[in-house]
């Protein structure tokens, strides 16, 4: 058996549980190719993804690595080398501009109005709180995530023997 295992290895370039998962998705991915097959608004859908994929692979990433590639220069600060602290940082807003791109992306119709009609009619209220929750809970988010990295770099800087008091550079 492991002779098997070591030529699937050898030929597929992973282990026998990687295959197995792997096979395991396209299975479900069939399912859902087959249950959409029937689907009326499947060319709408369809177009929906490519669109998204093409988008995100032309536009947005690009825009966000390129802010990334930013973020982390401006975190060396020159090329000196200061610690946790800086690689932290870059963390701590990474994490919290993720979370609130998805919520944009997710709540993106009612922020932009385009549902405003349908939204309506489903809830008898106005969309225009969107935009503020949006903002708020991007901000608290952002808020949360500065407050944790001050607490976490004054323990660090406990911990090494540096004065808490000068900041993160």
């Amino acid at each position: 058996m492991s002779e098997v295992v070591a030529r699937l290895r050898t030929g597929y370039g992973a282990g026998l549980r990687h295959a197995l998962l792997m096979i395991l998705c396209l299975a479900v991915a069939g399912w859902v190719a087959l249950r959409l097959a029937d689907e009326a608004t499947a060319g709408p859908m369809l177009l929906w993804f490519v669109g998204a994929v093409v988008s995100h692979d032309l536009i947005l990433f690009p825009g966000y690595a390129t802010v990334d590639r930013a973020l982390r220069r401006a975190a060396r600060g020159g090329g000196r080398e200061v610690g946790p602290a800086r690689s932290s940082l870059l963390n701590h807003v990474r994490i919290p501009a993720l979370a609130a791109g998805i919520l944009f992306l997710v709540f993106l119709p009612g922020i932009l109005g385009l549902s405003e009609d349908t939204y309506r009619a489903a809830t008898g209220q106005d969309r225009f709180p969107y935009v503020a929750r949006w903002l708020a809970i991007s901000g608290g988010l952002f808020l949360i995530s500065a407050t944790v990295w001050v607490i976490r770099l004054a323990r660090w800087r406990q911990r090494s023997g540096q004065p808490v008091a000068s900041g993160p550079g």
